[in-house]
C-alpha cells in the first residue's frame, strides 16, 4: 500500500470552501468602524439566540473568555475551582491567571467528560465554580453535574470551546450553566479567520459585569470602577465572518457526525475504544479513539499519509509549571492520556479521504494480527 498525499488533521481551505468572505469584509472596511460596532452587536445577538441565552459578550479569544468569566463570578486568590485535567490546560490557565486553585476531578470512562461521582467527592469541600468541559464535541452529563454543583453552592461554568451546537432535549450546549464560554479559533466547529471568543449567560447582572471586565473595567469611558478589567474585544471583521458562518454550523456538525459514523462502523470490530455517542449530543469537533501502542499506530498512519494528533498527552496535574496544593486520584484521566489519538474529521474532508483513513487504520490492525 503506497502512501498518497498526506491527509491533514484539519484544512481551512476545505472547511471554508464555497464561502464568499468578500462581502462581509467589504462591509466592515466601508463602514470604517473596527471595534465594538454593528457587526459585533449583531453577532452577539444572533449567537445568543442560537444558543438559547439572553446575553452574549464577545471577547478576544476562548482562553480570555474563561478568565473573564471567572473574574465575573468574583473568583480570586484562595478560591477552589473544580475542573477536569484532560482538556489541554485551558481552564487551568484561566484559574491560575486569576490566582485561584484548580481542583481536578476524574472523567467518565465512556465519554471522557466530568464524572459526577468524582465531582461529588471534590465538593465535600466548598468550591466557588465548577467548570464543565464538553470535550471533543461531546456534551457532558451537564444536567446532573449542574445539579450537584448548585446543591453545593457552586456556580456552573460551561466550557463549550469544542462543542458549538451540541444539544440534548432541544437545549443547546451553553444554555445549562450560569454562564458558558466559547472559542472561535479557526479549527473550531464555528471558527473565525483568527482568534475570537464569547461568554453567554441569561443573567443580566452577570452580563453587566462581563461587559465592564472585557473593556478595562470601565463603567463609562475612562472611568475604571471594576478591578481586574481586561482589553479583550472581538473585532468587527471576525464578527462579520462569524455571522456568515453561523447559519452553516448545524449542517457542518452533521458532516462531522457523518464522518465519525463511518469511522465507528468501520472500526467497530477493532481493538480500539470509540466515541460513546453519534447523536445530537456529539458534534465531532475531534474524532478521538483510544489505542494501545499509540506511537507505533501514529507512525504507521503518518507513513501512509494520514495525519494524527494527541488531544491531550499530559494531564493538567502533571504539568510542571505549577505544583498542585491537593493530591488527585484520576485513574481514568491518566490511563486515557496514554492512548488517545485524533483522526481527521472536519467539513470538507472528502469521501475518498475518509475511505483512505479507514483503509490505513484497518491495514495497521490487520498487520498487527
Amino acid at each position: 500500500m503506497d502512501a498518497n498525499h498526506q491527509i491533514p488533521l484539519f484544512s481551512a481551505v476545505a472547511a471554508n470552501s464555497g464561502i464568499d468572505f468578500s462581502e462581509p469584509l467589504r462591509r466592515v472596511v466601508n463602514r470604517h468602524w473596527y471595534i465594538l460596532g454593528e457587526e459585533v452587536k449583531n453577532f452577539e445577538r444572533e449567537f445568543a439566540n442560537y444558543v438559547g441565552a439572553e446575553h452574549c459578550i464577545s471577547v478576544a479569544n476562548g482562553s480570555e473568555a474563561l478568565e473573564i468569566a471567572l473574574l465575573g463570578m468574583g473568583v480570586g486568590p484562595g478560591d477552589r475551582v473544580v475542573t477536569v485535567a484532560n482538556a489541554g490546560f485551558y481552564s487551568s490557565t484561566a484559574i491560575h491567571a486569576v490566582g485561584a486553585e484548580p481542583v481536578y476531578v476524574d472523567v467518565d470512562e465512556s465519554t471522557l467528560t466530568m464524572c459526577p461521582k468524582s465531582l461529588e467527592k471534590a465538593l465535600a469541600q466548598p468550591a466557588k465554580v465548577v467548570i464543565v468541559t464538553h470535550l471533543y464535541g461531546q456534551l457532558a452529563d451537564i444536567e446532573t453535574l449542574a445539579a450537584i454543583s448548585r446543591s453545593a453552592g457552586a456556580v456552573v461554568l460551561e466550557d463549550c470551546a469544542q462543542s458549538h451546537g451540541a444539544r440534548s432535549d432541544n437545549r443547546l450546549c451553553g444554555s445549562f450553566g450560569d454562564l458558558a464560554c466559547f472559542s472561535f479559533y479557526p479549527t473550531k466547529n464555528l471558527g473565525a479567520l483568527g482568534d475570537g471568543g464569547a461568554i453567554v449567560t441569561s443573567s443580566s447582572e452577570i452580563a453587566a459585569r462581563l461587559l465592564t471586565l472585557r473593556q478595562y473595567g470601565w463603567s463609562t469611558k475612562y472611568h475604571v470602577t471594576v478591578p481586574h478589567g481586561r482589553n479583550s474585544r472581538l473585532d468587527e471583521m471576525q464578527a462579520a465572518i462569524l455571522r456568515v458562518k453561523l447559519p452553516l454550523l448545524d449542517q457542518w456538525n452533521e458532516q462531522r457526525r457523518s464522518i465519525a459514523s463511518r469511522y465507528c462502523a468501520a472500526f467497530s470490530q477493532l481493538p480500539v475504544k470509540l466515541p460513546e455517542s453519534l447523536g445530537d449530543d456529539f458534534v465531532a469537533h475531534l474524532f478521538v479513539m483510544r489505542v494501545e501502542n499509540r506511537e507505533a499506530f501514529t507512525a504507521y498512519l503518518k507513513e501512509y499519509g494520514v495525519s494524527t494528533d494527541v488531544h491531550y498527552p499530559v494531564p493538567d496535574h502533571w504539568q510542571t509549571a505549577y505544583t498542585p496544593r491537593e493530591t488527585f486520584n484520576l485513574p481514568v484521566t491518566e490511563s486515557a492520556c496514554t492512548r488517545l489519538v485524533s483522526l481527521p474529521c472536519f467539513p470538507g474532508l472528502t469521501d475518498q479521504q475518509v475511505d483512505r483513513v479507514i483503509e490505513v487504520v484497518c491495514a495497521y490492525f490487520k498487520q498487527e494480527i
